[in-house]
């Protein structure tokens, strides 16, 4: 915890700003995010998509008790697996939240690697074409005749930086990827390019990063952790579940296919840490692209990070 001596006095800031901390998964963002939260004296908003659903708790690698206590969260756990919550929701709702925190501190934090999630907040939602509507039809049959590997073979020719940039796991963004592609025979990565949306804050981004054997290497004894936790117990309480979208994610299918029978748990757990690290790929993909991302090594002290943003105040 900061002493309170060190809090800044956030009454002298005069611009409303969102300090957003972006990076791969397992880097350091959630310690990091509370301590700036701590200095700024403000509130925190999850930009992480996983983390809104109350039934995952290990696999998603949720704030600790001991963290939530240290400043307020905002979209922790908020939802069921059951419920649907897409990403214009949220950019909606965590617009709302900001404001609402902006009222009493100009200052406001936000953490997450969901790169979609992120984008929808500072610069909006791209808006993309109608296109016809028995495309998707033919794709979702397609996904389950022949599986989702057909789909990501589409969509590694016909937009190979969406390939490399969306989460490919998930039916739901391949088939949407596609269906774009098809429908309007240009690559769903060329409609990213949409005027950005203004917003009534200023955003400072900041983003953590550590060489690839690093982060892999966080990965793996971040996953090691979750399975002493009990992440397979999550997993076989989730089982009757499987099939919504919000468990399709790496940490959970994985183990559904050792609680199938299709995998040895061995192999369950390696296949955890090799998707992970691919996921964790992705995301680095993703933010580079973003030039206005100041990146730090995920060691530096807190206290030049805090120097860097009270510069772009």
């Amino acid at each position: 915890m900061q002493n309170s001596a060190t809090i800044v006095d956030t009454s002298c800031i005069m611009t409303k700003i969102l300090i957003s901390i972006v990076g791969p998964t397992a880097i350091g963002k959630t310690a990091l995010s509370i301590k700036l939260a701590q200095y700024f004296n403000t509130e925190i908003i999850s930009s992480d998509s996983r983390q809104f659903y109350k039934e995952m708790y290990i696999g998603t690698a949720v704030p600790s008790p001991e963290e939530l206590k240290a400043t307020k969260h905002h979209f922790i756990q908020h939802k069921s697996v059951e419920e649907d919550y897409t990403v214009g929701d949220f950019e909606r709702d965590a617009i709302e939240a900001i404001e609402g925190i902006h009222k009493n501190n100009p200052s406001a934090i936000m953490v997450g690697g969901s790169g979609l999630y992120v984008k929808a907040v500072t610069k909006g939602l791209d808006n993309f074409p109608e296109v016809d509507k028995t495309i998707r039809h033919q794709l979702n049959k397609e996904l389950k005749s022949l599986g989702i590997q057909s789909l990501q073979d589409k969509l590694m020719v016909l937009d190979p930086i969406a390939f490399e940039t969306i989460a490919i796991d998930n039916p739901q963004r391949v088939v949407r990827a596609l269906e774009i592609c098809i429908g309007t025979n240009k690559p769903y990565s060329s409609f990213l390019t949409n005027p950005e949306k203004k917003r009534p804050f200023k955003t400072i981004l900041v983003g953590l990063d550590a060489d690839r054997s690093i982060i892999y290497d966080r990965i793996n004894q971040r996953v090691d952790i979750m399975i002493e936790d009990g992440l397979i117990k999550e997993a076989e309480n989730l089982f009757p579940l499987r099939h919504l979208n919000a468990l399709n994610t790496v940490g959970y299918k994985e183990l559904f296919q050792y609680l199938k029978g299709h995998y040895t748990l061995d192999f369950a757990i390696s296949e955890i840490k090799k998707n992970t690290r691919r996921f964790a790929k992705r995301q680095l993909t993703w933010f580079r692209k973003d030039v206005g991302i100041k990146w730090f090594d995920y060691k530096t002290n807190t206290k030049d990070i805090i120097n860097y943003i009270e510069n772009q105040l």
